[in-house]
C-alpha cells in the first residue's frame, strides 16, 4: 500500500483533521468487532492518562493485540509495526488508520526512533510491544530496550498491559480469528526518574526493564487466568 504513514512526511499528514476522523471511525468499528467477537473485558482504564504522552507496553501473543491495545482508551494511539505487515493490504490499511508506522526488524532503525520521538514530543501516546515480535506461551520473554529507553529519554510514563486470551483468538500461523474470551489488565504507570541530558546509563535502562518485565508477567498471569474463566 502507499500512504502518508510510510513516507517521510507521514507525521504532519497524520496530524490532520481527516486523519483524526478516520482514526475515530476505524477505532469504533474495530472496538465493536473485538468486543463482540472476544467478549473482551478491560480492567484498569483509570491508569491511562487523560492527556499528555505515554508509552503503552503490552505483552504480545497475537496480531489482534494491536487493535486490542487501541481499545483501552478513546485517545488516539500510535503503533510501531514490522514493515512486512504492510504487504497485507487489508492489515496495512487497518494499521494505517489506527496510527501505525513501519519499522525494519533486525536493524537499528533510526527512522523508527525519530518517528517515535516525534509522536511523544507531540503529546500523543505510543504503543510499543517490549517483547518485540509475537511470542508464544505463558512466560514474558526478555524485553527489548526500546520502550524503556524512549520513556526515560522523554520523561513519559510507561504503562504495562497484560492481554490474556489473545493467542487463542489468532495464534501464530493462523489465518482466521477464533471467538475466544479476552481479558485485558492495564497496570499502574511506571514513572521514570529525572535524568541528565545525554547518554542514558545502561544500569538505569536495565533496572527499568527488569521492573517492567516483572509487572508484565504479573499482569499477564492474572489476565490469562481471568480469560480462562
Amino acid at each position: 500500500m502507499s500512504g502518508d504513514i510510510v513516507s517521510n512526511d507521514w507525521f504532519p499528514a497524520a496530524q490532520s483533521r481527516s486523519s483524526r476522523i478516520a482514526y475515530r471511525v476505524c477505532r469504533f468499528i474495530v472496538t465493536w468487532f473485538i468486543r463482540l467477537f472476544t467478549r473482551m473485558v478491560i480492567e484498569g482504564r483509570e491508569h491511562i492518562p487523560v492527556s499528555g504522552p505515554f508509552v503503552l507496553a503490552p505483552v504480545h501473543r497475537s496480531y489482534v493485540d494491536t487493535p486490542i491495545a487501541a481499545c483501552v482508551t478513546a485517545r488516539r494511539m500510535r503503533f510501531m509495526g514490522k514493515d512486512s505487515l504492510w504487504k497485507y493490504r487489508w492489515f496495512g490499511w487497518v494499521a494505517y488508520m489506527l496510527g501505525a508506522f513501519p519499522v525494519r526488524r533486525g536493524t537499528v532503525d533510526r527512522e523508527a526512533y525519530r518517528r517515535s520521538m516525534a509522536v511523544l514530543d507531540s503529546g500523543e501516546p505510543l504503543v510499543l510491544f517490549p517483547e518485540g515480535e509475537r511470542k508464544s506461551g505463558p512466560v514474558v520473554q526478555p524485553l527489548f530496550d526500546g520502550a524503556v529507553y524512549l520513556a526515560l529519554k522523554t520523561g513519559v510514563p510507561i504503562i504495562p498491559v497484560g492481554i490474556g486470551g489473545s493467542e487463542a483468538v489468532m495464534p501464530k500461523g493462523a489465518r482466521l480469528i477464533y471467538p475466544r474470551r479476552v481479558h485485558v489488565i492495564v497496570g499502574a504507570p511506571i514513572l521514570p526518574e529525572a535524568t541528565e541530558p545525554g547518554r542514558l546509563q545502561r544500569s538505569l535502562i536495565a533496572a527499568y526493564s527488569a521492573r517492567l518485565h516483572t509487572e508484565l508477567q504479573d499482569l499477564f498471569d492474572t489476565a490469562q487466568a481471568r480469560a480462562a474463566r
